[in-house]
């Protein structure tokens, strides 16, 4: 069965992640980033090819989102799905089913930070990235011929995901959290996940500990700066790489962000800003 890894872009999926492959996929608690292949994202253009779906057909594409996720499901086994859709139903098929799916982890971040973090990663304006929050996009890289991912706005995404509260597979973590004490947040995702198991918790305190100092962000920056990092994106002007780890967990909108785009966001996000704290 899957748990889903679930967030809008650019809110602390990758953090996530990172976390948990270490702490899962390693012996000792070390980090690579050869270890986030153990968790999958979904959709993603080679699991729909190898089953022969026309990936340049997006309603066909969309039809064999339930028909791969059963085929890719495996009895007895639990497999993390990292996704930025957003929990749809498009002309009667739904994204995924309750019966594939044994919890839910949702990744939030102020979508203030957002918006700044988006603007980095795609070498976009602040004006253009709080758009696609407030109206909705689509992520797709037209030059891999990728299939389209949809994540849609973003208080809608937020919103659709909490659907598996009513059934208690659902466990929110807020970005902001997660860096002020990673630690704490870090043994409470790994509580939730056993007990979705249905299983005893035991920690593992050493590899616990090397998961959490070996994913700080000046780690992280080190190994994209030797490494780099598959998932950053060319800069569309200069062609070259935009840095993945560039900005820091400390980046904050209020030192960055136009009074005009603040307010715009804060309006149009009013009502899940203040039911996540950040208004």
């Amino acid at each position: 069965m899957f748990i889903w890894l679930a967030s809008y872009p650019k809110s602390g999926n990758t953090l996530i992640r990172s976390l948990l492959s270490a702490y899962f996929f390693s012996k000792n608690g070390n980090f690579n980033f050869e270890l986030l292949k153990n968790i999958k994202q979904f959709p993603i253009k080679e699991l729909f090819l190898k089953y022969g779906v026309d990936i340049k057909n997006e309603k066909e594409v969309i039809r064999n989102y339930i028909p791969i996720q059963k085929f890719i499901n495996i009895k007895n086994s639990i497999q993390f799905l990292k996704t930025h859709s957003y929990l749809f139903n498009i002309e009667n098929n739904p994204f995924t089913k309750l019966e594939y799916t044994l919890g839910v982890i949702y990744i939030v971040r102020d979508p203030r930070n957002v918006v700044l973090s988006s603007s980095n990663h795609s070498s976009q304006s602040h004006e253009k990235s709080a758009e696609d929050l407030i109206k909705g996009r689509e992520l797709r890289d037209k030059d891999k011929e990728d299939i389209t991912v949809y994540p849609g706005t973003w208080a809608g995404n937020f919103n659709s995901w909490k659907s598996f509260k009513t059934v208690n597979k659902y466990m929110l973590i807020k970005y902001e959290d997660l860096i002020r004490e990673k630690d704490k947040i870090f043994y409470e995702i790994l509580r939730f996940i056993h007990n979705l198991k249905n299983v005893e918790f035991v920690l593992d305190k050493k590899k616990f500990n090397n998961v959490l100092e070996n994913t700080n962000f000046d780690q992280m920056q080190k190994l994209e700066s030797e490494n780099g990092f598959v998932e950053s994106m060319n800069d569309k002007k200069t062609g070259n790489k935009v840095k993945f780890f560039n900005l820091g967990e400390k980046t904050s909108w209020k030192n960055s962000l136009k009074t005009s785009i603040k307010n715009q966001i804060e309006n149009e996000f009013k009502k899940e800003m203040k039911e996540l704290g950040y208004l």
